[in-house]
């Protein structure tokens, strides 16, 4: 596997000069041919490709747009590019940025917010012609500061004008979101039923309360990914959807007086029953002996 440690060794790859030691745009036009290799990068990468998407998959559904596609990659991903071995004439341009550049910068408080870093390639954001416009206005912004000498002013512009670019990525992925609509329930009817499935076996009892990772990966989409869409879709995260779900069955179960709380809290997946009843509590308003004496 390949570890770009810095942007002047991602930059010298695809034949490019590096612009900035912490902040620079590589084009890929300019690279020869490249092995489809594994990777990692120790930096930020905002990648536009310039590309058809029809042949690119979405889980088991084919791209719908094909005006261009945007990838974003967090410092200690692992991307692959298949099939690994084959040649191939890389396109697109990559802004690429380094962690130490927007430190101590309210950029650097927010990073986390932008959790599309965390998506994987195939829950790419698909532009508009306008929207690629946006894009490519921003990156020339930022490209032009970079280029000029640097001064007093130079960082925060540069890193001004990338939360704008930030900023306007995730307009755009509300918008597909949005757009998506149509795709995205049949990803919540299959969530519902998954989850339901798991809180109705054997599994909750042995291996616990399902996290959202769990989820994710059985959807074949990423943590990050499958969190923002269920709350767009939903109104309410995928932990606070898996919890309601929960308790609606604890309510349920709550009924039965011929278990005690006990079992009712080891059958729902909990460890301890003192830890059954803090979380009904908090949800519910009232204990699980509460609750059962109320009905």
């Amino acid at each position: 596997m390949i570890v770009y440690d810095t942007i002047r060794k991602y930059a010298d790859t695809f034949g490019n000069k590096t612009q900035h030691p912490l902040i620079s745009l590589v084009d890929f036009n300019q690279s020869e041919p490249l092995k489809r290799e594994k990777f990692t990068l120790n930096f930020y990468a905002v990648i536009l490709k310039e590309t058809h998407c029809g042949d690119m998959r979405y889980g088991n559904q084919y791209y719908d747009y094909a005006e261009g596609t945007m990838v974003f990659f967090g410092p200690g991903q692992v991307i692959s590019h298949e099939p690994q071995g084959e040649m191939h004439q890389p396109y697109g341009k990559a802004l690429v940025f380094h962690p130490d550049l927007i430190k101590g910068t309210s950029l650097g408080k927010q990073i986390h917010a932008y959790s599309f870093f965390g998506y994987q390639s195939h829950e790419a954001l698909h532009l508009s012609d306008k929207e690629g416009e946006v894009v490519m206005t921003c990156l020339g912004n930022i490209t032009a500061e970079v280029s000029q000498n640097i001064d007093r002013h130079s960082k925060e512009l540069i890193v001004a004008n990338l939360e704008l670019l930030l900023k306007y990525c995730s307009r755009f992925y509300d918008r597909q979101f949005i757009t998506r609509e149509h795709a995205n329930h049949g990803i919540i009817e299959r969530f519902e039923q998954k989850l339901t499935d798991y809180l109705m076996s054997e599994e909750l009892r042995t291996d616990g309360v399902p996290t959202v990772a769990y989820f994710a990966q059985e959807l074949h989409l990423s943590p990050n990914y499958f969190g923002d869409l269920i709350k767009k879709e939903t109104g309410k995260s995928a932990m606070e959807f898996i919890q309601l779900h929960l308790i609606d069955l604890a309510k349920e179960r709550i009924f039965d007086t011929g278990k005690t709380l006990s079992e009712i809290a080891y059958e729902l997946g909990f460890k301890y029953p003192q830890h059954f009843t803090r979380f009904f509590k908090q949800k519910v308003g009232v204990s699980p002996q509460e609750y059962r004496s109320l009905n």
